[in-house]
């Protein structure tokens, strides 16, 4: 097992794509301008993955939410919140770091070659996504409804850039009927989702640290999802965990910490093997890895 979970860490990128193609699998739809609306699209993906994206078999889950958070019946709320819970309870964000396809998106132009840059001194922005669960996700939804008491997708129309990337940019190349209807709300979302590009170069991950509600939810889960990082008392406190780590996260002082994506990068660097992961079971036993 060991092994196994080792060798998923050294092929994190073909992991991504793997998942990505999977939960994209309707690929004659690009050509074809149409979305995949059967059955499947009731349930979730556990990572950011448009419903308008023509290839998708599920939705996304904050997209869900947002479509029936302000509606007085809840009962597809509950659902989209308890397999969200679900998710996180299981994997914290290790869904961010292995399922994502905008993460993986976004790990793919962080390697194009340029000069990169630390976050650290950024690290006060990564509340902006909190901010956004709370307020563009939930509130707005609940309290800025209709006379028939459905709210506009906040986050999915006005920032989302999966939205645009997936499902907007795919389909209006493929069908004249929308490219004719593309207004301001197309040119906004393209200015958003290519400065994430351009940001993403030079930068890992912005989306993921600042703005990604998905991404805020399931940092909370990492305080006790089943899936943990541990340190032993091998650690002698050498700073490469914290100097490899993308996310900015000292593995050594912060094993729980909100914004770990679970890559295993901080693994591979360590030069006494004294991180190892771990699920826990319902005994509160733990089944330990490496």
């Amino acid at each position: 097992m060991s092994n196994f979970f080792g060798k998923l860490r050294d092929r994190r990128n073909l992991v991504q794509g793997s998942f990505a193609l999977i939960t994209n699998i309707h690929i004659p739809n690009f050509f074809k301008g149409n979305i995949y609306t059967g059955k499947l699209k009731s349930a979730c993906v556990p990572g950011l993955n448009c419903y308008s994206c023509p290839g998708a078999t599920l939705s996304c889950p904050i997209g869900s939410f947002q479509a029936v958070v302000g509606s007085s019946k809840f009962n597809f709320a509950y659902y989209v919140t308890g397999l969200m819970l679900l998710f996180g309870t299981i994997f914290g964000r290790l869904i961010c770091g292995f399922l994502c396809p905008f993460g993986f998106f976004q790990d793919l132009i962080h390697k194009i070659p340029s000069k990169k840059f630390s976050t650290r001194r950024f690290s006060f922005l990564k509340y902006i996504k909190y901010f956004i669960l709370v307020f563009v996700v939930w509130l707005f939804g609940v309290f800025l409804t209709d006379k028939l008491g459905t709210a506009s997708p906040y986050f999915c129309k006005y920032i989302c850039p999966q939205g645009i990337l997936e499902g907007g940019i795919p389909l209006s190349l493929a069908n004249k009927s929308i490219r004719a209807a593309l207004g301001n709300l197309f040119l906004l979302k393209s200015v958003i989702l290519g400065t994430i590009i351009i940001v993403s170069i030079f930068f890992y991950r912005p989306f993921c640290k600042y703005l990604c509600p998905l991404g805020a939810f399931y940092a909370l889960t990492n305080k006790f999802s089943f899936y943990q990082y541990h340190v032993n008392d091998n650690c002698i406190s050498c700073g490469k965990c914290k100097r490899i780590c993308k996310m900015d996260v000292d593995m050594s002082k912060n094993q729980k910490a909100l914004e770990c994506i679970r890559c295993g990068e901080c693994i591979k660097a360590c030069p006494t093997s004294a991180i190892s992961t771990s699920f826990t079971n319902n005994n509160l036993e733990e089944v330990r890895y490496e």
